[in-house]
């Protein structure tokens, strides 16, 4: 069982939000997280031949979205502990044009199920919160790169202007749980949860720091929509 930074068993958690998940990502964020992404994809170099892992891939859009970005002759894999969060990703990599592209493995991003030096870029999108343990999830990321390969991070954070951050907070705490009852069949405390742990997740530079830790370097980071997002780049000394 995994365990979440609360003890909640988030496997679990997961496995109930699937089946509203890609619509409470819309509601939820305002339609802006394909933004983000977008935007974050901007900066990943990308070559002729490149293996890609999606570490925490949920309902893979991303892996769909590094699939259709990157060449015909690389391949995507896509890792998240929730069976049933790849099950909905899997019917979708079926009606795409990338279903030989992509595989979708079950596993902890603590205990990575790959050999070391085995992938040219790695992602995580809105996971890293929910590791018990993120430096051993950093690390665990930086041994299977390649020396030169990119990490890419997507994460929630938290807006630093002192006038902003009020309003973000009653957003996160009051509003948020509330679509969790109303559009997601009543699910208003797992959206609490992943609300604590957004709030509670440390900020950019300390994360920043953490990515030192490990040994990344030519660390850039940059934020969305105030400083409710943030992306972080490094890259395998």
């Amino acid at each position: 069982m995994v365990q979440s930074p609360k003890n909640t068993n988030v496997s679990a958690m997961f496995d109930r939000l699937a089946p509203e998940y890609d619509r409470m990502n819309n509601i939820i964020s305002l339609g802006t997280h394909r933004h983000w992404r977008r935007k974050v994809m901007q900066k990943i170099h990308f070559s002729q031949r490149d293996d890609i892992l999606d570490v925490a891939t949920g309902t893979a859009d991303w892996a769909l979205a590094l699939a259709a970005s990157s060449s015909r002759q690389s391949r995507v894999e896509g890792l998240d502990f929730s069976g049933e969060m790849l099950a909905v990703g899997q019917q979708k990599i079926n009606t795409s044009s990338y279903k030989n592209k992509i595989q979708l493995t079950q596993g902890d991003a603590m205990a990575l199920p790959y050999g070391d030096n085995q992938f040219d870029i790695v992602t995580i999108g809105f996971g890293l919160r929910n590791l018990p343990d993120p430096k051993r999830g950093l690390a665990e990321i930086y041994r299977v790169l390649k020396t030169g390969g990119q990490l890419v991070i997507l994460e929630t954070s938290q807006p630093q202007n002192r006038f902003i951050k009020p309003f973000w907070q009653f957003y996160i705490r009051k509003i948020v749980p509330n679509f969790g009852r109303v559009f997601a069949n009543g699910k208003h405390q797992e959206y609490r949860y992943l609300d604590e742990t957004t709030e509670a997740f440390m900020d950019f530079k300390a994360l920043d720091h953490l990515l030192a830790q490990v040994g990344f370097i030519e660390r850039k980071t940059f934020s969305f929509n105030l400083g409710a997002a943030r992306a972080y780049y490094g890259i395998k000394d």
